[in-house]
């Protein structure tokens, strides 16, 4: 369309609803496409492409009108230009004009809350700065054994059965797990807050009464570190010279926690899927030549965990796009369309290899501050996990695989998954392929074998080996013989024990009169690992 397209929040009465078997019946006001209709957003986005280019106009419910923003370019301009965009739902033309009402479906991610996420000018200086120097606290090496031992927890509940479902048993539980221990109230996760996180996003009926449950433990959290602050990001948030509220604490507190939980619970679950059903992934993975952050990094460009974010205005008449954008136009962000613009990414299947250039943590002043908080727990959940279970499988086909679908995001319904009963490990070792270390041979030294090495073979089975140390074993002195009555002879391949009161092995030999010890950096590497000095 041209900068002639009427504007999604005027109306425009030479467009007539199209007749039934019209390719655009059964759409909204004008032939525009409802989001909240699509089952397939990805392949609505690119068909909006086609129709409209990088900016389209599209219908929310109650058929509010919305522009959708599909360019990379166009994204990174609207987000980063904030005298002319901004997060204010309050100048929405829709919204004063009555046709959004309070009860509008949207309304939890769009109205206007005393938050850094809606903040601008002074006011957004000052809330994120304390949300920024809180995330700066952060100890990743801590962050690190955090994720480590909640992995640990948490595979241990299913690792003796030998099946799971990823998704609602570990997906879902370790991003709560670990928030919950950052935010400062690790006893506060449990079955009942992942739960209210999930209900609230998925805006059931009991969204409400699962917000007031989440909302309730941050009070409390809030008041306890008002009282006596800690070293962790709540009491960071209150202590900032910032001088946040108690409600302002609380708020920002629900947005860090169910932001980051949301985000990360998708990537999770995309990387273990796409790792799961793409045999050429894993073999990158298990050979070397992509790491588990490049994995992570592929999977926020082919599937960020926010389809679409909620919302951006005009502050005033503009263009962006080839499209008029008017002074209270309602924009959405969509980075499953912006990674994928064709003028930035020509092949969409194409490995992206570590590049950071995505849009699935937004960009501009309101980018996602705990970003790099959700690559780790995905990053080290994924490794954790494929080290505990090394031999995981797919319990079901690929296409059997089901996704439920809202404007905001795509989510994997459950990933089922069998594997080799493992025995629990303790939550303080860092996660390895073995069911249970044998630690009880804590006196190894250098020379000596290695207690969690297997068995080795009997003699008997051995192939032979060059005897390396032929020279100085000629050059010491000959052991004195047997006794007739002994009756278990020593055994023929046992070094001589020289008479000498140092081991002879320490004392520098002679001039070898047989073959030198063996040439090469790697066999003497090999025979010092078996105990053999030399």
């Amino acid at each position: 369309m041209t900068s002639e397209t009427p504007s999604p929040t005027g109306t425009d009465a030479s467009r007539l609803t199209p007749p039934p078997g019209c390719p655009a019946h059964g759409r909204g006001a004008g032939g525009l496409a409802r989001l909240h209709e699509s089952d397939d957003l990805k392949k609505l986005y690119e068909e909006l492409r086609a129709e409209h280019g990088p900016v389209a106009p599209v219908l929310l419910h109650d058929d509010v009108p919305v522009w959708v923003v599909l360019g990379h370019a166009e994204n990174l301009h609207m987000v980063s230009t904030p005298t002319v965009f901004t997060r204010d739902s309050r100048i929405w033309t829709p919204l004063r004009e009555g046709m959004v009402k309070p009860d509008h479906p949207l309304m939890p991610h769009i109205a206007w809350q005393p938050m850094c996420a809606h903040a601008e000018g002074e006011e957004h200086t000052r809330l994120r700065g304390a949300i920024d120097s809180a995330v700066a606290t952060l100890n990743f090496r801590t962050l690190r054994r955090h994720i480590n031992r909640s992995t640990q927890r948490i595979v241990n509940t299913f690792c003796e059965v030998g099946e799971a479902e990823l998704v609602s048993q570990y997906a879902e539980h370790l991003p709560m797990a670990v928030m919950c221990q950052i935010l400062g109230m690790p006893d506060e996760y449990n079955d009942r807050i992942v739960q209210a996180a999930r209900d609230m996003l998925r805006g059931t009926e009991t969204a409400i009464a699962s917000n007031a449950y989440i909302m309730d433990a941050l009070g409390r959290l809030t008041a306890q570190r008002r009282e006596k602050p800690q070293d962790d990001f709540a009491s960071h948030l209150i202590t900032h010279p910032a001088g946040l509220t108690d409600d302002e604490v609380r708020e920002h507190l629900r947005v860090v926690l169910i932001a980051a939980y949301e985000a990360t619970a998708n990537l999770l679950a995309n990387v273990l899927r796409t790792v799961l059903i793409d045999p050429r992934f894993r073999a990158q993975l298990n050979g070397g030549q992509m790491t588990v952050p490049q994995a992570v990094e592929q999977l926020l460009w082919d599937e960020p965990p926010f389809s679409t974010i909620f919302a951006y205005f005009a502050k005033q008449d503009t263009e962006l796009g080839g499209q008029r954008i008017r002074k209270g136009d309602g924009l959405l962000l969509a980075p499953i369309a912006a990674n994928v613009d064709p003028r930035v990414r020509p092949d969409p299947t194409a490995d992206m290899m570590g590049n950071r250039a995505h849009l699935a943590f937004s960009g501009g002043p309101h980018e996602c501050p705990g970003q790099d908080i959700g690559r780790v727990i995905a990053e080290i959940g994924v490794d954790a996990l494929l080290m505990r279970l090394p031999d995981v499988e797919l319990s079901i086909d690929e296409e059997e695989l089901r996704y439920t679908e809202s404007i905001a995001s795509r989510h994997l319904v459950e990933l089922p998954v069998y594997f080799t009963p493992r025995e629990q490990q303790d939550v303080n070792e860092r996660p390895n392929h073995d069911a249970k270390p044998d630690r009880s041979a804590t006196n190894w030294h250098i020379g000596g074998p290695d207690p969690f090495a297997p068995p080795s073979r009997p003699a008997s089975q051995r192939a032979p080996q060059p005897d390396a140390l032929a020279g100085r074993r000629t050059a010491t002195a000959a052991p004195p013989p047997v006794p007739q009555q002994q009756t278990a002879p020593a055994a023929p391949t046992a070094p001589a024990q020289p008479a000498a009161p140092q081991p002879p092995l320490l004392v520098p030999p002679p001039p070898p009169a047989a073959p030198a010890r063996p040439r090469g950096l790697w066999q003497r590497f090999l025979n010092w690992w078996r105990g053999d000095l030399y």
